[in-house]
């Protein structure tokens, strides 16, 4: 992590120049079986900025949407490409498609973890604050989605706190708690998570997938939402963080999301970043 991380600096500072082309002659495909803006555009530019020729593939244009299974996609495109990134529900079908197709696999998003938002969010609270040993995160929202469990994984090995303020029914498990490691405080208390915090991140309350929860989710998160009083309890010059989409009026108002647009849109441009020193990072 800390390797990618610092690559991460020197691929933005070098954009457009680099001395190095990693993916030359290699094709990569995007296999995406969810919708996606940041994560399609920001790797299909980083693998050709890096040399490489991207293949974008939703699962409506190969077989893998019919019904064939994991590992048989997996076998015939580890004979034909490089390098896949995979964007999907189960974090088993992309274990699965490592395994069977033998080329480097990312993680671009499942139902149970985010990696590469995470680094990129690293990325941004070091630019902003310095190194992020020693600083505390406070995550407020949906605590057990993708995005507060990637977090959690990298809390311990980057050594900074991470605060989940949720309801209870929204915290993550004990057995994910315990696989973490590291220092994680869980509480249904919002204020008490956010008081002299140097991030506050936020995601939206209903993830792909849960649109049917929509309702329940929004009753009970309503009260675990980004905003002016809440900025006011964390430390001076602490980041407002979000990963996008937005929704504007539930997990973050538009007044505290606007006082906040450099950082969020920071955040974003850094998945280019991140993502390219991650390219790299597997084929080396």
């Amino acid at each position: 992590m800390e390797q990618i991380l610092a690559d991460a600096v020197v691929m933005k500072r070098e954009r457009g120049r680099h001395q190095s082309q990693p993916l030359a002659g290699q094709t990569w495909a995007l296999i995406f079986s969810k919708s996606s803006t940041r994560t399609r555009v920001s790797f299909e530019v980083g693998v050709a900025e890096l040399g490489g020729r991207p293949m974008f593939l939703s699962a409506v244009d190969i077989q893998l949407g019919r019904g064939e299974p994991i590992k048989d996609t997996a076998r015939v495109m580890g004979r034909m490409i490089h390098g896949a990134v995979f964007r999907t529900f189960a974090q088993s079908d992309v274990e699965e498609f490592a395994q069977f197709s033998g080329i480097p696999t990312i993680n671009a998003l499942t139902d149970e973890e985010h990696p590469c938002q995470i680094l990129a969010d690293i990325q941004t609270i070091q630019e902003k604050l310095g190194v992020i040993t020693g600083k505390v995160v406070t995550f407020v929202g949906d605590g057990a989605c993708n995005v507060p469990v990637s977090w959690m994984f990298a809390a311990a090995k980057l050594g900074f706190e991470l605060r989940i303020a949720a309801p209870k029914k929204f915290q993550p498990s004990v057995a994910l708690l315990k696989r973490a490691g590291g220092k994680i405080l869980c509480t249904a208390d919002v204020k008490a998570a956010a008081k002299g915090a140097d991030v506050l991140y936020t995601d939206v309350w209903v993830s792909m997938g849960k649109e049917t929860e929509s309702a329940a989710r929004l009753k009970a998160l309503k009260g675990y939402q980004i905003n002016q009083s809440l900025v006011k309890l964390a430390r001076p010059g602490a980041l407002v963080m979000h990963c996008l989409p937005a929704y504007r009026g539930k997990e973050i108002d538009a007044e505290t999301f606007e006082a906040n647009a450099g950082t969020i849109f920071t955040q974003a441009e850094n998945r280019l970043h991140v993502q390219k020193a991650i390219l790299k990072w597997a084929v080396s």
